[in-house]
């Protein structure tokens, strides 16, 4: 099984995740922050990854440095499980629609980070967790895994549907690109025979 442990320590956080890539979607998240919690259980049940993740934050000063963190510490986990990528289906996109809110990911494991993010909120806080920390994890997520994400809420008017819907949708995205894919299975899925640096 393609699978990962990576443990972050700085003297703002404490962090140690495991993923399983070829999971069945069983979660086991404790961040401190429960509405965070909540959108990577999302995460896992809908992309069928296996996670478990500990994290200890500087929560006094705010969710900021937990929040950044564990999209590092995740990432590193998901880019370790890959490994050199071979036979994986590389791309994936999804619609997800929540109530009124509709979201589409597209996304590129192309061992290559960049985030196009247009997601607006309305509002600043959503539980404890500032809605501007979305942003933060899914940059922080997408550079460690070397994920090319486009990340797009369509339209929407419940900020909690609003996120919930992207992480359901690149949960879904995640799902389809790391299959593996049967009829080239042995190969890394570029021309130039190595997933990522230039085009």
């Amino acid at each position: 099984m393609r699978q990962a442990t990576i443990e972050r320590n700085t003297n703002e956080t404490r962090i140690k995740v495991t993923v399983n890539l070829d999971g069945t979607g069983i979660y086991d998240v404790k961040t401190g922050i429960g509405f965070f919690d909540h959108m990577l259980e999302q995460l896992s049940r809908h992309s069928l990854i296996d996670i478990t993740l500990r994290a200890e934050g500087d929560l006094h000063i705010d969710c900021h440095h937990t929040v950044e963190d564990c999209g590092i510490a995740m990432g590193m986990a998901v880019a370790k499980a890959l490994g050199d990528r071979k036979g994986i289906t590389r791309y994936g996109s999804a619609m997800i629609p929540m109530d009124e809110t509709l979201t589409r990911v597209a996304l590129d494991l192309s061992n290559r980070a960049y985030l196009i993010w247009k997601v607006k909120f309305t509002q600043p806080r959503l539980g404890q967790m500032d809605t501007e920390l979305f942003k933060e994890w899914f940059q922080a997520f997408a550079q460690a895994a070397g994920i090319t994400l486009h990340v797009e809420c369509l339209y929407g008017e419940n900020n909690h549907h609003m996120v919930e819907a992207s992480y359901k949708a690149l949960a879904r995205a995640l799902r389809e690109a790391i299959e593996i894919d049967p009829r080239k299975a042995d190969a890394v899925p570029s021309t130039k025979g190595v997933l990522g640096g230039s085009l």
